[in-house]
């Protein structure tokens, strides 16, 4: 994947909602155009992120899944 990430999260071994909740504060500190790369172990995280970006206008840009992690990708809006 082309896509560089400007900051980090690892939310591995977390549980709903708490990846939303650490991704939405990270978003927070970031400039609008900064992308955010997210590790997430809870299989919720997939469909709760897309509806995260949905409604926060905020752009997923990609999501990967790999042996019980989940990366996504959002840039800031």
């Amino acid at each position: 994947m082309n896509t560089v990430a400007t900051q980090f999260l690892d939310a591995r071994g977390l549980n709903c909602p708490l990846p939303i909740l650490r991704t939405k504060k990270a978003l927070n500190g970031m400039a609008a155009g900064e992308t955010l790369s997210i590790l997430s172990t809870d299989p919720g995280s997939v469909k709760d992120m897309q509806a995260f970006c949905k409604q926060t206008r905020n752009e997923l840009v990609a999501s990967n899944a790999n042996a019980g992690e989940f990366e996504f990708f959002i840039r800031k809006a």
